[in-house]
């Protein structure tokens, strides 16, 4: 049995059935995690989204930033600019069957000496306290008010985690933790706009992974969402998304051993 994480899929199904071949992946005895975003911006998140579900517990999915948003499109938020392209999910005739499954995954997946997400923690959560928080989100999303949280969820405000924040803007600065950030000020302030490589990082801000933690974690965090940053593997951390929608390869990790497996584009 192995384990590979996978970087954003971003609706590019056949360069995922590509790399699975060259891992050899076994859906009936290997598991797949993916970092989130697996669909928009290529052209078969349909196929993506149904062949992610049809593989049960094989595969370990958490939200990334875009599948949010086709949630959010859902539930009647305008779209955003013509780059989307999720209409192909929201037209399909078995929609509110995948959009269901989708809204069930989680912010967040915990498993011995790994956290997968799909952007980061903040530093000043411990692992313990990121798995609470997430579960608050999933709550939201699974209950009665889902749409109402989905039409409010969209903003940089707040950027800064306090405890005693309360009702959207505490969900919203959750939520975009775990799938919007990549830097942060020592004090904790997310900089939504900075999208670069870390030797672009804003005046006085360092990627979220850089900061000290007042509580040192024991587990390695596994993620995706920042295609500038690329690959990178550093004690606590594995970052999965190599940019594979705008030219780099789509990146698999098998979690036991390391070993990296990469497609390029056809």
């Amino acid at each position: 049995m192995a384990t590979y994480a996978l970087g954003d899929i971003q609706g590019c199904y056949s360069a995922l059935r590509r790399l699975l071949d060259v891992c050899a992946f076994n859906p009936a005895t290997d598991r797949l995690w993916f970092v989130g975003d697996l669909v928009n911006r290529g052209p078969e998140s349909l196929q993506v989204l149904r062949f992610v579900q049809s593989l049960g517990e094989a595969a370990t999915v958490v939200l990334g930033n875009h599948d949010l948003y086709l949630l959010m499109l859902h539930a009647g938020l305008k779209p955003r600019n013509s780059r989307d392209n999720l209409n192909d999910i929201l037209t399909a005739p078995d929609r509110d069957e995948l959009l269901r499954w989708l809204a069930r995954r989680p912010l967040l997946h915990v498993e011995g000496q790994h956290v997968m997400v799909h952007a980061g923690l903040l530093p000043q959560w411990t692992v313990a306290k990121a798995q609470e928080l997430a579960e608050e989100v999933q709550s939201v999303l699974a209950g009665k008010n889902a749409q109402k949280f989905l039409l409010r969820l969209m903003g940089n405000r707040p950027d800064y985690w306090e405890n005693k924040l309360k009702g959207w803007g505490r969900l919203r600065v959750i939520v975009n933790a775990f799938t919007r950030m990549r830097f942060c000020t020592p004090s904790g302030h997310m900089l939504m706009r900075a999208k670069g490589p870390p030797s672009d990082s804003p005046k006085g801000a360092l990627p979220w992974f850089s900061l000290p933690v007042p509580t040192p974690r024991e587990h390695t965090i596994v993620c995706g969402h920042w295609s500038a940053l690329g690959l990178y593997r550093a004690p606590g951390i594995i970052a999965l998304d190599t940019g594979y929608i705008w030219g780099g390869p789509l990146t698999a990790l098998r979690l036991e051993d390391g070993e990296v497996f990469q497609v390029r584009g056809e």
